[in-house]
Order: C-alpha cells, then structure tokens, then sequence
C-alpha cells in the first residue's frame, strides 16, 4: 500500500518536496492532502501537484484520517507550535531542518512523539543522498583508516531573502547553512558530541549570524572546522581525511551527486523533476521520503540514520555556537 502523505503549508520547499515525490513509484508514495494557512494558497497548490483534498488551516489537516505521514514546510520558528498540533493528533511527522529554534524545543518536540507513539524524523536530507550512504560505508569498512580532520563549507549570498536577515524569522547562518555542515561532521564522527567548541562570528544589524567559523575538537585528537556565510559565496565542499585516505565531497555538498575517493570520482546524480524547482538537486528528497516509508513499514518511532538523539545534538551545538557568536531568539528566552 501506498504511504499517504500531507503536505503541511504550500511553500516553496513543500513545492520542491511534492515534485521529489512524483519521482518515487505512485504505489508507494501518494500526496493526499495540502494545508495552508491561506485556502487560496493550498487550491493553487493542489491544482499545480494534482492533490485531491485542500484545506485553509494545519488543524483539519490534522483532523484528516487518510494519512499516514505529514510533512512539514513551514518556516522553523513554527516548528514547535506545528510539530506538536500533529504529534498530539497521532500523526506521525516529517519536519525540515532545524527541528527546532533551540535544545529546549527540540526537546519538547521529541518527547511529544514519544509520549504519542508516532514516528518523528528532522528532514535532514543530505544523510539519504546515494553518495552520503557511500560515505558512510566507506568509513565503516576502514577504507580511510582513522578521520583525523573532516572540513566543510556552506556559503552563499542571500542577504536579499527576508527569511535570512530578519531574526522573527528565524534568520540566521547556522540555522539555515551552518547545519548542513555540522550534521555532515556529526555524521562522520558517528554521532560523538565534541570535546571542545569554538565558534567565531560576524553579526547583522538584525542581530542574526552573517558568517561563522567554527572549530570542532573531538575525542582522540581529531579535529574539525567549517564556515557558514549567508554573505558570499565560496566553493561549499567537504572534504574527510583519513590516515589511509580522502574523500572529498565536490560543490554543492548539502545535496551531493559526486565524490572523489582517493581521487577517483564517481557520480550519483538525482532524478529530473517534472515543474520547475526552487532550490538545488531538490528531487534528492526522495531518499528522505523513502526512509520514511521504510520506518513506518517497520514500525519504527525514528530513523537509525537520522535519530533523534542525532538531532538533540545538532540543536545543543548549535545552541553552543549561537551563545559564543552572541545570538538569542525569543525562543531562548521562554
């Protein structure tokens, strides 16, 4: 049977989400149903991606009994108030990234679908590309050897998008960019907190990181650094080295369809998408859907790939790093 999907607000991610899907086989992946705050919004929405239900509130979304999982687009600051009307509605949840604005409500986030027996998942979706699964089982086979540096970058110009200046927002280099580069160091460091953090940063009038350089210093002497700018760009790969090895992930490293081996290359590229796209490789969120679909035929509350325990980690560095730059939300403060 096909996983039934609702889509939860119409943005342009949930676009890029809705046409990911369409790439998967329609007898396991289905779109059912799309909630805006706007019914004007979701009619648009449905017409364009062919859905059958619309609904002008997340709440009857909520109500609707044919759906297997929710996926959540809306901005992160509403990431709480929306993960929670689902969770408590039994419904199991799919939320981009950053889970939450903080620790604390990444907390409360998992504990609500925890205490409702649903499946939750951070919709982190690098950790499902092809060439990411490669990653990992190259480092598990010891190809590398020991990682001793892994060293990342995710910086681009995008200080003329509101949702990157204005701090109601959520705006702000770590939360947006930042996160793709922790979650890849996280990943190859198996999930182990950091021993020792810095980060060094430049703010914006609207008091939101800029650009952050951070150094990571983790067990055994091993190390890691990356930068996130929403002010320039630069050539935003990663790269882990190993005392047997290196892998280099090419341009583009939040959503990789290469890697270099050793130096040698091979290519993992993502499916073309039927509409327009409005972010980069964006048909790669398939592999997050498929996840889904897998853990929910299994029966499982959380991803082994994506966990949440992996995603309590991403939130309480970034808290870390936002408390050295000098940056607090209204959320810190509740």
């Amino acid at each position: 049977m096909a996983t039934r999907w609702g889509i939860c607000s119409a943005g342009k991610i949930s676009h890029d989400f809705t046409v990911a899907l369409k790439t998967l086989p329609p007898e396991d992946h289905q779109v059912v149903a799309v909630a805006a705050r706007k019914l004007e919004d979701a009619q648009e929405f449905a017409k364009k991606h062919s859905i059958s239900r619309v609904y002008g509130s997340y709440e009857e979304l909520a109500r609707d009994p044919h759906i297997d999982v929710i996926y959540i687009g809306v901005i992160h600051p509403f990431h709480l108030k929306t993960c929670l009307l689902f969770t408590n509605a039994k419904k199991n949840v799919l939320c981009e990234k950053p889970l939450a604005m903080n620790t604390k409500e990444a907390e409360e986030i998992l504990a609500s679908a925890k205490k409702n027996d649903v499946f939750l998942m951070e919709a982190v979706w690098t950790r499902f590309f092809p060439a990411s699964v490669e990653i990992r089982q190259l480092l598990a086979q010891g190809e590398l050897g020991e990682v001793k540096m892994v060293r990342a970058e995710f910086c681009v110009p995008v200080l003329h998008v509101p949702r990157s200046t204005q701090k109601e927002l959520g705006a702000g280099a770590i939360l947006d960019l930042g996160i793709y580069c922790l979650q890849f160091i996280c990943m190859v460091f198996n999930g182990e907190k950091p021993e020792c953090i810095q980060a060094m940063g430049v703010c914006l009038e609207t008091e939101v990181d800029e650009t952050v350089v951070v150094n990571l210093k983790f067990s055994r002497n091993r190390m890691a650094v990356f930068t996130c700018s929403a002010r320039f760009q630069m050539p935003n790969e990663a790269i882990i080295v190993g005392t047997k090895g290196t892998i280099r992930v090419p341009e583009h490293m939040w959503c990789p369809t290469s890697l270099m081996v050793n130096g040698k290359e091979t290519q993992y590229p993502v499916p073309e998408p039927y509409l327009p796209l409005n972010f980069h490789n964006s048909t790669g969120m398939r592999y997050e859907a498929e996840e889904v679909r897998q853990c929910l035929l299994k029966g499982l509350k959380e991803s082994t790939v994506m966990s949440h325990a992996d995603s309590l980690l991403l939130a309480e560095v970034e808290d870390e790093l936002r408390r050295q730059v000098g940056v607090t939300y209204r959320q810190d403060c509740q």
